[in-house]
């Protein structure tokens, strides 16, 4: 048998004073009282198994700490390799946005030369069949010029195949006459305005 303080005890089996008091007045712990201070009374066997199970829950506790440990080490190298694998993703679509981009401009660049051409070409029969009449280039009518085989439409032509009404109409020709120096889609000659409607949307421009 061994003696104990309160708070002794308490630390002993790791819980608080009041436990300590709560079971002494059960009778589950038995105590005397020495020169005004009470004393807990423990015996040996009592003493082992405290220990015993205390060992019992620091291992426990170990095991779950290294569980704990392990686990937060698999979920970190989850998240790098998710990390890794967002930003291969994310150069590759930059790179995708880039390369699409560069063909787009390639094409535009291509059909403007052939407008020019063909503008030219246009210019130059006109010139020939009238010698005398000085007309401005950017002025010739070009509604027949093939331009369809190109995938371009006059604004004209598509606002009149679509049954747009006048009014509605010239709402839209004044949006694109206002974005025509800004927006690359809006291909503009002279006073006419053309859509390529294969590579662009227009639909806010509507």
């Amino acid at each position: 048998m061994s003696k104990m303080s309160i708070s002794d005890a308490a630390e002993h089996f790791g819980v608080s004073r009041e436990a300590i008091h709560n079971r002494v007045r059960r009778g589950s712990l038995k105590s005397i009282v020495e020169n005004g201070v009470k004393l807990v009374i423990i015996d040996k066997k009592s003493v082992t198994t405290s220990r015993a199970q205390t060992k019992r829950v620091s291992s426990s506790d170990d095991k779950y700490y290294k569980l704990l440990e392990e686990q937060n080490a698999k979920l970190q190298e989850k998240v790098e390799k998710l990390e890794g694998e967002t930003r291969t993703i994310r150069d590759q679509k930059e790179q995708m946005l880039i390369d699409e981009r560069m063909k787009i401009e390639q094409i535009y660049r291509d059909k403007d030369e052939q407008l020019k051409s063909i503008l030219n070409t246009f210019q130059s029969q006109f010139m020939l069949s009238s010698p005398e009449t000085d007309i401005a280039p950017l002025e010739v009518e070009i509604e027949e010029v093939p331009l369809d085989k190109l995938g371009i439409i006059s604004l004209n032509k598509y606002l009149k195949e679509q049954e747009v009404s006048a009014k509605k109409g010239k709402k839209i020709k004044a949006r694109f006459k206002k974005r025509a120096k800004k927006d690359d889609r809006i291909i503009s000659i002279g006073k006419k305005y053309y859509l390529d409607l294969d590579k662009y949307d227009y639909r806010d421009l509507f």
